[in-house]
C-alpha cells in the first residue's frame, strides 16, 4: 500500500497519506483516507456485461448531451472472463462438455455479441472467451505477473520500472490471487466503472488482522480443510472490512495453491484481502505454470530489494492477532446453508437430523437425505491440481472396488483451468475419474454460481412428494438456501476428494467416517480409508502429471473457441439498442439527470428482512423459474418457456431485472408472511403484489420507500443488481444491522444510502409492524462519513420511537458520491466537464 501511494499520488497529498500509513503502525488504527490506484481490473461475463451495458448508456447520453461518445474509455486494461454462464446440461458422458459448450454459446449468443462489441469499442477490455477456464484461475496461471513493468516519466526521461502487480476485481473471489503474494481484492462493478475511469479506490486505512500459522498440515487433511477452518475462525472474530495477512512459520509449508484456496474465501470469512507474501513456493508457482526464467529472476531479485520477501520469524504489528495450528486441522465439510459454519466430516449426518425433516410420503428406495448433487466446481479448489489430482485417486480406487454413485447423483467436473484435462489424462486419472461419473462438464464456474442443471429425475419426484430433503456436495464456496439449485435448501462444502467419496456413498446422512460408502459387487464393504490417497501417492501422481507448457498450450486452444469468433458484432462507438431483445435494454439510471437520493423524508419499508440476506436472496443467479412471474414477462415477449436461461444471463436487461429482485422462495419479509414469493405490502392500500408493482404504485403515489434488514446484510457475490435492483424500486435508504462490504459499496455507487443500525434495533417488543413509517432526515449538504443519523420511528398507534444510527459511509468520496446520486451520473458529470476543457484540435 506504501508503494502503491509513493508512486501514484503526488504533493501534499501523498506526504499525508505516507504520514497516516505510518500512523497506523504506531497506533494500531487510523481513520484516515488514501488512495489505492490498481494497475489493471478484472471481470466475468455477468458482472461485466451490465456494467458494460452501463457504459454503452453512458455513451449514448453523452452523445445526446453533445459529447463525443469516445471519449468515454477505460485508461486502464479491462480483462474479461467469459466464466460464469456454463451450465451443467450434459454429465457422465464423453461429449458433455462439447455438449453443454454449444447449449451456451446458442443461448448467450446475443449477449456476446454484445461484449464482442465492447471490445471493439472500448480501448483496453480484453474478452477471454467461453472455455478458456475460470477467471480466478486464468489470474493466477495466465495474467498475473507478481511483478509488471511500467514506463514512467521521471528525472533520466522515460524510464523503465519495476513495480507491483495490483489489480481489483469484479468478484468477490478476486483475493485468490492473495495467494501469490499480488494485492488484490473484490468490488462491485460499480466501484470498478470509476476506477476503469481513472478515479482511484478510496478507503479507510483498514484494519489489518494477522494469521499466525504453525506447524504443518497432516494427511488426510488439504487446504480446503484449512480454508473452511480459516472461514470459521475469521467469522467468529469479526474482521469484516479489514485486510488479512498470513504469517508464521507455518506459511512455509503451504504451498502456491493451498495458499490461493485459503485466499480465495476471503469474503466467506468476511475479508477484504487473504494475503500472503511472496517466497519460494511463489517462485515455483510461476515456474510450474510457465513463467519465463527471466521473470522469475525478476521477482525474485524486486520483491527482497523492496523488502517485500516473506520472512517466517518476523512478529509483524497487526490490528489483532488469531492463531491457527495447521497439526489441528482436521478433515471439514461446511454447511448445510452457510460457508461459515464447519464440521468434521463425521458431523454431516448429526447436522442434518438436528434439522427434524418429517417427510410427508415414503420415499422409493432412497434415502431421507439423498445426495442430489455431487460437483466438483470452483475456482476455490479446481485451480489447485493437487487437490485434483487426490480426487483423481479417489476415483481410482473406487474403480478398482467396482464403484459407481447412484443413479439419483448428479455428478460433474468443471475445472478452472484448461490445464486440467492435460495434467490429469497424463497421470491416467481423467479416465477413472469418467468411470464414476466425474467426467469433464467444461471450464467454468457451473454448480458453484448455481448454474447446475436439471436435477435426476429421482430428484425432482421426491421434492414434488416432499418425501426427502436432497442435498448437495460440492468443492464450492457458497451453500446458500437456493444458491447451488433453486430446490435445493442444503449443501455442504468440501475437498474435491470428499465430493467423489460423498456421490458414491449417495446418502448425506452416511457418517463416512465409520459406515461403509458401499458395498462392492463381490460383497466386501469399503470405507474411505480404503479409497483416501497418502500424500506419496498425490505427489508421485503430480510429479507424473505435469508439464509447464501446459498451461499456455491449452489456454491458447481454448481461446480460438470457433463458436465464439464466428461471433458478428457492431463496430460503431454507440451500440445499437433493439427494444424487442430480451437480453439486452438500455437501463434508465445511466443518466446524468439521475438525482440524489439524500434529505429529509418520511418513508415506509418496502420489505422488512431478517439476518444473513445474502446478495443471491436479493438478485439471484440461478435459473429462471418456469413457473414465475419473470417467465411470464419473458415468454409474453416470444421467449420459449422451457429455455429461460439464468438470472444472471438477463443483467443486461433492467426490466428482467427489476422483476427479479429477491426473487429467492427462501426469502422471509416480516412485513406480511405467508406470501408469494416476491411480493410485498402495499401499507396504503393493504394489497398484497409484486413487490415491483408495489414499489411503482408508491412512487405513483409520491411516497417514499426504504428497505430494513438484519445484520450482515448483503452477504455473498459482488452483485451489482443486488443494487441497481433497490435504485429501480425506488428505495432511498437501506437500514440494516450490519453490512458486507462490497454490497455497502454497490448500494452507495447507486445513491442509496446504507444505515447502520444500533444492535437489536427492531427486536422482540421494538420489531416493525405493518403501517409503522420510518422518519429518516440524512441531507445532501450534512452527509459525512459514519456520521449519526437521527431515525424516527412512526408508529401505527401515533407513538415515536428514536434511533440513534450510523451512516455506513466510509469516504469523502463516497459521501460525495450519493450527492450526486451515484456512480454514473458523476462520471457522466465529470466527462462532460472535462469535454468542456478540452482545447479545440
Amino acid at each position: 500500500m506504501l508503494e502503491n501511494i509513493v508512486r501514484q499520488m503526488k504533493g501534499q497529498e501523498r506526504d499525508n497519506a505516507v504520514a497516516a500509513l505510518f500512523k497506523w503502525l504506531e497506533n494500531g488504527a487510523s481513520e484516515a483516507e488514501i488512495a489505492f490506484q490498481p494497475g489493471r481490473v478484472l471481470m466475468h461475463d455477468t458482472t461485466s456485461t451490465p456494467a458494460l451495458v452501463d457504459i454503452a448508456a453512458m455513451r449514448d447520453a453523452l452523445a445526446e448531451a453533445g459529447v463525443d461518445p469516445s471519449l468515454l474509455n477505460p485508461v486502464l486494461p479491462v480483462d474479461v472472463s467469459v466464466d460464469h454462464s456454463l451450465a451443467v446440461e450434459a454429465y457422465a458422458r464423453d461429449d458433455a462438455s462439447t455438449l453443454n459448450l454449444q447449449h451456451e454459446m446458442r443461448r448467450n449468443a446475443e449477449r456476446y455479441r454484445f461484449l464482442r462489441w465492447a471490445s471493439k469499442a472500448l480501448r483496453g477490455v480484453h474478452i477471454h472467451p467461453p472455455g478458456t477456464g475460470i477467471m480466478h484461475t486464468i489470474n493466477l496461471e495466465q495474467l498475473a505477473t507478481v511483478v509488471t513493468t511500467e514506463i514512467r516519466d521521471d528525472e533520466n526521461g522515460h524510464s523503465l520500472w519495476a513495480v507491483p502487480d495490483t489489480l481489483i476485481g469484479t468478484d468477490s473471489h478476486t483475493p485468490m490471487i492473495n495467494g501469490i503474494g499480488v494485492l488484490g481484492w473484490g468490488v462491485g462493478g460499480l466501484e470498478a466503472q470509476t476506477v476503469m475511469f481513472g478515479m482511484p479506490t478510496m478507503l479507510r486505512i483498514p484494519d489489518v488482522v494477522g494469521v499466525r500459522l504453525t506447524g504443518k498440515l497432516r494427511a488426510p487433511s488439504m487446504s480446503t480443510d484449512l480454508a473452511l477452518t480459516v472461514t470459521q475462525r475469521l467469522r467468529e472474530t469479526g474482521v469484516t472490512g479489514d485486510f488479512v495477512e498470513f504469517f508464521g512459520p507455518g506459511v512455509s509449508g503451504l504451498t502456491a495453491g493451498d495458499r490461493a484456496v485459503v485466499a480465495n474465501m476471503a469474503p466467506e470469512y468476511g475479508a477484504t484481502t487473504g494475503y500472503f507474501a511472496v517466497d519460494e513456493q511463489t517462485l515455483t508457482y510461476l515456474r510450474t505454470t510457465g513463467r519465463s526464467e527471466d521473470h522469475i529472476a525478476l521477482v525474485n531479485a524486486y520483491t527482497r530489494r523492496m523488502g517485500l520477501w516473506f520472512d517466517p520469524e518476523a512478529e509483524p504489528r497487526y490490528s489483532k492477532v488469531v492463531e491457527i495450528d495447521l497439526d489441528q486441522i482436521g478433515m471439514h465439510v461446511a454447511g448445510p446453508t452457510r460457508p461459515q459454519d464447519r464440521l468434521n466430516y463425521s458431523e454431516v449426518a448429526g447436522a442434518l437430523e438436528k434439522l427434524g425433516f418429517v417427510p410427508d410420503a415414503v420415499s422409493q428406495g432412497l434415502p431421507v437425505h439423498p445426495v442430489a448433487i455431487a460437483a466438483i466446481t470452483s475456482c476455490t479448489n479446481t485451480s489447485d491440481p493437487r487437490l485434483l489430482i487426490a480426487a483423481g485417486l479417489v476415483a481410482r480406487k473406487a474403480r478398482v472396488f467396482g464403484l459407481k454413485p447412484a443413479h439419483w447423483v448428479k455428478t460433474s467436473l468443471a475445472p478452472g483451468s484448461p490445464a486440467a484435462a492435460s495434467y490429469l489424462a497424463r497421470s491416467g486419472l481423467l479416465a477413472d475419474l469418467d468411470a464414476v461419473g466425474f467426467g469433464i462438464v467444461g471450464f467454468g464456474c457451473t454448480t458453484c454460481i448455481g448454474n447446475s442443471g436439471p436435477l435426476t429425475e429421482p430428484i425432482k419426484a421426491m421434492i414434488r412428494e416432499s418425501s426427502g430433503k436432497p442435498v448437495a456436495m460440492l468443492s464450492g464456496n457458497r451453500n446458500f438456501p437456493g444458491r447451488v439449485h433453486p430446490d435445493l435448501d442444503l449443501g455442504f462444502i468440501m475437498s474435491p476428494p470428499l465430493v467423489v467419496a460423498f456421490a458414491l456413498a449417495g446418502d448425506g446422512a452416511r457418517d463416512l467416517s465409520k459406515e461403509p460408502i458401499q458395498t462392492s459387487p463381490d460383497g466386501k464393504p469399503v470405507y474411505l480409508e480404503d479409497i483416501w490417497p497418502s500424500p506419496e501417492e498425490i505427489d508421485a501422481s503430480l510429479h507424473a502429471a505435469g508439464t509447464p507448457a501446459d498451461y499456455k498450450n491449452d489456454f491458447d486452444a481454448a481461446a480460438r473457441n470457433p463458436m465464439w469468433h464466428a461471433l458478428e458484432a457492431p463496430d460503431t462507438p454507440l451500440f445499437p439498442w433493439d427494444e424487442h431483445s430480451n437480453y439486452l435494454q438500455r437501463p434508465p439510471f445511466a443518466s446524468a439527470s439521475e438525482g440524489s437520493l439524500l434529505g429529509d423524508y418520511h418513508a415506509y419499508p418496502l420489505l422488512i428482512l431478517g439476518d444473513d440476506v445474502t446478495t443471491d436472496h436479493i438478485s439471484p443467479a440461478s435459473a429462471i423459474p418456469s413457473d414465475s412471474l419473470v417467465a411470464d414477462y419473458l415468454v409474453n415477449r416470444g421467449d420459449d418457456r422451457g429455455d429461460l436461461n439464468v438470472f444472471a444471463s438477463r443483467r443486461g436487461n433492467w426490466q428482467v431485472m427489476l422483476r427479479a429482485a429477491f426473487h429467492n422462495r427462501t426469502v422471509v419479509n416480516h412485513l406480511k408472511t405467508g406470501i408469494p414469493v416476491a411480493h410485498t405490502l402495499h401499507v396504503p392500500s393493504g394489497a398484497t403484489l409484486p413487490i415491483w408493482e408495489a414499489a411503482q404504485r408508491y412512487r405513483d403515489e409520491g411516497i417514499s420507500v426504504v428497505l430494513v434488514a438484519g445484520e450482515r446484510y448483503g452477504t455473498g457475490s459482488s452483485r451489482d443488481w443486488a443494487a441497481k435492483g433497490l435504485r429501480l424500486l425506488g428505495i432511498r435508504a437501506v437500514l440494516a444491522g450490519s453490512f458486507e462490504r462490497i454490497h455497502r459499496s454497490n448500494l452507495i455507487g447507486m445513491g442509496i444510502l446504507p444505515v447502520q443500525l444500533p444492535a437489536a434495533a427492531f427486536s422482540g417488543a421494538k420489531k416493525l409492524e405493518a403501517g409503522d413509517r420510518i422518519h429518516v432526515l440524512a441531507e445532501a449538504p450534512a452527509l459525512k462519513p459514519r456520521m449519526p443519523i437521527a431515525i424516527r420511528l412512526l408508529r401505527r398507534d401515533g407513538k415515536v420511537d428514536l434511533l440513534e444510527a450510523v451512516a455506513a459511509v466510509e469516504t469523502l468520496l463516497e459521501a460525495e458520491l450519493l450527492r450526486r446520486g451515484g456512480v454514473m451520473p458523476s462520471i457522466l458529470h465529470n466527462t462532460i466537464e472535462a469535454s468542456s476543457k478540452k482545447p479545440v484540435q
